[in-house]
């Protein structure tokens, strides 16, 4: 399998499975605050993954050291802040306003790209990125663009918004990733954010109780820790090492339609047309975007 191939189908297992993150934050937002549930997620998910991971975290510890600061700065953006935006975000707005909002990435990572990398992307790639948004937001609208004009924005919205940006800021960043092992970045990045969580789940309990314990909320994070956690987590970062942040962006688009699935199979919810016609047009503007014409870096 060549790289390029590698690379898509670890982005799409990745985005799979942060859509279904996605879907339980809204079923959860009742039943524990979003600070618990991003810390019962990455503390499960820190304990799981350490067994594997400890071999590479003593050979590659020289190395960590060395870069702490963006070990760090990489677990506050991606582990800490990232995840519980998005569950204090779905504590007010629905999952159709997160998924709506989330599609702003890739144009939040090509902008970053240009300031950071001085990329330039050209007409295919800037066309690309807008059909890619335009199918990902088909969806949302269910083919009717009268109902985004009947969506009703509150804070959650804005918070996913910085949400947005702050991941869109560790996409870009792991391309500095030092010369370590995946799963020594993935713990290394998975402990420093777990720990930055500890002030802020101290400070909740102050706000909130512990959630009753039961079936579904111990699915939920044993689901949250283990898939779009530990598995995306790994996908993503090779994935964006093979094919760049600026491509693997536009995967992100393809959350609101594997949302639509996951419903249709789980929730018994009907798959329209407007699913597909978003789905042709996200492909349509990737396959623009990644033609060799699409975009020019410059050193």
């Amino acid at each position: 399998m060549s790289h390029s191939l590698q690379a898509y189908l670890l982005l799409t297992l990745a985005v799979l499975f942060w859509s279904g993150n996605v879907v339980i934050a809204r079923l959860l937002h009742n039943d524990i605050s979003a600070i618990a549930l991003s810390c019962g997620r990455w503390w499960l998910a820190t304990l799981i993954l350490l067994p594997f991971a400890w071999k590479y975290l003593q050979k590659d510890a020289p190395i960590l050291f060395k870069h702490w600061r963006y070990i760090t700065l990489m677990g506050l953006l991606g582990i800490s802040l990232f995840n519980t935006l998005l569950y204090e975000s779905a504590q007010t707005t629905t999952s159709n306003n997160i998924a709506l909002i989330q599609t702003t990435m890739p144009a939040m990572i090509l902008v970053l790209a240009v300031f950071l990398y001085r990329e330039k992307p050209g007409i295919l790639a800037l066309t690309g990125v807008a059909l890619s948004i335009s199918g990902a937001v088909m969806v949302i609208a269910q083919g009717q663009w009268s109902v985004l004009s009947e969506m009703n924005f509150v804070r959650g919205d804005l918070l996913m918004m910085l949400a947005s940006l702050v991941y869109a800021c560790y996409s870009v960043l792991i391309r500095k990733m030092p010369d370590i092992h995946p799963s020594s970045f993935l713990g290394g990045t998975f402990i420093s954010g777990s720990l930055l969580l500890i002030p802020f789940f101290m400070w909740d309990l102050t706000l909130h109780a512990l959630p009753q314990v039961n079936s579904t909320l111990i699915y939920s994070l044993l689901y949250v820790a283990i898939f779009p956690s530990i598995m995306s987590y790994l996908f993503w970062n090779r994935g964006v090492a093979l094919v760049g942040a600026s491509l693997s962006g536009f995967f992100i688009c393809l959350i609101p339609v594997f949302t639509a699935v996951l419903a249709a199979v789980f929730l018994n919810e009907t798959l329209l047309w407007y699913h597909f016609a978003g789905l042709v047009l996200i492909v349509f503007g990737f396959v623009l975007f990644q033609s060799r014409s699409a975009t020019i870096t410059s050193s």
